[in-house]
Formats: C-alpha cells, structure tokens, sequence
C-alpha cells in the first residue's frame, strides 16, 4: 500500500496525469478520502483518447474507491480548497480454485 496526501483547488489529478499516453493494465485500487472539514469535490477519470468519465461528488469526510484498471489518470475538482488522503492498494489475486 502507498498512501500520499494531496491539496486540491481547481481541476487536479490525484493520480495519472493528461499528458500519459498508456492506460494502466494492472488491476490497483485507488482510495480517496475527503478531509471531514474540506469541501466537496467532483470525482472523474480519464482513459484513452481523452474519454472523461464522471463518477459524482464527494462530500467532507465521505471515502470511495476507484479501480484504476484501463485508466491514465483520475481527477478531483473543487472550487474552494480541500485536502485528500489518498492510498493505493494492490488486490492479492489468486489462481482460480485456490483456497
């Protein structure tokens, strides 16, 4: 697990970045937390060809998850400021049929 903070005003990445041109082919999650006294934010992702997808908004001290399978990069937008913790978790995965 990596875990990072990140200050956020205006449209910025929380992870991944516009200017990749390679989308993730390993299945990681990406945990956003909004500070419980930040702002809301708006919660999208980007995959090739520039194809943005919303996910909604994020209210102070609410907490979601996004696979980043297929993604070049996710994005957080708040006019005012708010702080995200963030972590980046790797899935164990198993042969099927493994206890």
């Amino acid at each position: 697990m990596y875990s990072y903070i990140i200050h956020v005003r205006g449209k910025t990445y929380v992870w991944g970045s516009s200017g990749l041109t390679v989308v993730l082919t390993w299945p990681l999650l990406l945990v956003i937390n909004n500070d419980a006294l930040g702002d809301p934010i708006d919660i999208g992702s980007e995959a090739t060809g520039s194809t943005q997808t919303s996910y909604g908004t994020l209210q102070p001290g609410e907490c979601w998850t996004v696979p980043l399978q297929g993604l070049r990069g996710v994005f957080a937008n708040c006019q005012t400021d708010t702080t995200l913790a963030c972590s980046i978790l790797v899935p164990e995965l198993k042969p099927s049929g493994s206890p």
